[in-house]
């Protein structure tokens, strides 16, 4: 095309920055392989032959379609293109994750998500299956076709506006002794550890609401129905919502697991968002 344009193979190899004699090789070359001439030669421009003319939108497709390619090949080397496919807890669906992803975005216009919330029995199976990049759960004991990351997460007690635990700095089971409490499911091993601390503090463990996500807790709690223990990823989403924490000891953790399918060569995309992901938690530590 810079032939075409140019009328000069002398003009082209400049625009192309190669020399003459490599664009005379590469027409010849090209010529012979088509099996017609591509140029004639009129008061010293080279002008193209009907053929030429005849497969000039064509030439024209195809290059665009090449720069397409290596600039979309260049937005994945510089992690600016790609999709990413998130499997997570539910809560994480509309509390700590949306955040994220937005900030990971902001920066990206090529990059896109799949975001598939389910119980942590579906997120192994879709992580063993290689069916997603990336996932959030909790209660995980191990894969060998599964790698992990596991971080652990500050709990809080969170409790009505005008309750009588905003008199405490920070609030123990003795303080919760007797008194209707929202936590998770009895098989989760975050009730366990709390069902613990009750009996270590000679405290009466009362169940109120048995759910299933923290985030259900804390909706919950902002409606007046009574207080929890939760993560305090979701507890501050409640934050001037008529909810109010404070810190609990002893300190229990809510232990997150970052996973991603062993086998599955991950891209360079998925592992800077992980990255990303892990760094957001670093606030929330314990």
């Amino acid at each position: 095309m810079a032939v075409i344009h140019h009328g000069s193979m002398t003009q082209a190899a400049t625009q192309l920055g190669i020399s003459q004699p490599a664009v005379s090789r590469l027409l010849s070359d090209l010529g012979t392989s088509l099996g017609f001439p591509l140029f004639d030669r009129r008061e010293g421009q080279l002008v193209p032959t009907q053929e030429v003319r005849f497969l000039q939108p064509s030439i024209s497709r195809v290059l665009d379609l090449m720069k397409q390619i290596g600039d979309l090949s260049q937005d994945i080397t510089d992690r600016r293109a790609g999709h990413i496919r998130i499997a997570c807890l539910p809560g994480f669906a509309t509390s700590h994750l949306p955040g994220v992803v937005a900030d990971f975005l902001g920066d990206r216009p090529g990059v896109s998500f799949t975001i598939e919330p389910d119980r942590p029995e579906r997120i192994l199976e879709w992580m063993v299956g290689e069916q997603f990049d990336f996932g959030i759960t909790d209660g995980f004991h191990g894969h060998p076709a599964v790698d992990s990351r596991d971080i652990d997460v500050r709990t809080v007690c969170i409790f009505p506006q005008g309750h009588r635990l905003s008199e405490c700095k920070t609030v123990t089971p003795t303080d919760l002794d007797g008194v209707g409490i929202i936590h998770t499911k009895r098989d989760s091993e975050f009730f366990q550890d709390l069902s613990r601390s009750f009996q270590d503090h000679d405290a009466k463990l009362v169940t109120l609401i048995e759910t299933r996500q923290f985030t259900a807790a804390c909706e919950l709690v902002s409606r007046g129905a009574g207080v929890s223990i939760v993560s305090e990823l979701d507890a501050v989403q409640y934050e001037g919502r008529g909810v109010v924490s404070r810190p609990f000891t002893p300190k229990l953790a809510h232990r997150l697991s970052l996973v991603r399918p062993v086998l599955k060569q991950p891209s360079l995309l998925t592992l800077e968002f992980v990255e990303a992901f892990a760094q957001s938690l670093q606030p929330f530590k314990l």
